[in-house]
């Protein structure tokens, strides 16, 4: 394990159960990670501990930990081995998540960054692929969305008093449908842009804000015609 650079880390422990020898494996998971930070000069900037089902992917502790990834509070995850992330589908779903994060993974298993096996890593290759043709799909229905307003008389510009303050910046993919979502479910922006730093997405309140009020005016326009 490099350490050219101090790291940020999260140690991650998970146990299934509150039985009594399961809490004693999660202290223990604790304290091994803990000296394997130590030993290779690590930060510990949060110790996450869980008694969840593997299988279960909604669990608390991965909220966190996918949070200070996300914002950028933490560099590294440290865990006793990969089916303490999570079990099944749940597995493969968070470390395609960190995979997208650029986030490293150390386990005690291999004393250095984990490696997944080769069925694994080839299921992760293959949700990689699926995901990129679905947000090229998902693009081409907003592009063919757009045109078909403007040909019906939308002018975006009218929605976009501040457009030219963002010239030349890069407009981050988000799914808007999600943000439609969880707005129904009267979550504020701040709290939808956090949810979206948890799934990948480095968006601020008001980028979420904006992109809602865009969509609404469009949803708006069409309405009317």
């Amino acid at each position: 394990m490099e350490t050219t650079k101090q790291q940020k880390a999260v140690i991650y422990c998970r146990v299934s159960t509150a039985k009594e020898e399961q809490e004693t494996s999660l202290k223990r998971q604790k304290q091994e990670l803990t000296d394997l930070a130590v030993s290779h000069g690590l930060e510990i900037v949060s110790v996450i501990e869980e008694q969840k089902s593997g299988y279960e992917i909604e669990r608390e502790g991965v909220f966190q930990m996918l949070d200070l990834f996300s914002s950028q509070q933490a560099d590294c995850l440290l865990i006793q081995d990969e089916t303490r992330l999570g079990r099944g589908n749940t597995k493969i779903a968070l470390f395609h998540q960190l995979n997208k994060l650029q986030i490293p993974v150390y386990s005690l298993t291999h004393q250095g960054q984990l490696q997944l096996s080769e069925s694994d890593s080839m299921v992760l290759q293959i949700v990689g692929i699926v995901e990129e043709y679905q947000r090229k799909i998902h693009n081409m229905k907003i592009k063919r969305g757009m045109r078909k307003a403007m040909e019906r008389g939308y002018d975006p510009g009218k929605n976009l008093a501040k457009q030219h303050e963002s010239s030349g910046r890069e407009r981050i993919e988000f799914p808007i449908d999600e943000v439609i979502r969880l707005r129904a479910n009267k979550l504020t922006f701040e709290e939808i842009a956090a949810t979206l730093r948890g799934l990948g997405y480095p968006v601020s309140k008001a980028t979420v804000h904006r992109r809602f009020q865009e969509f609404v005016s469009l949803d708006s326009s069409s309405n009317k015609r």
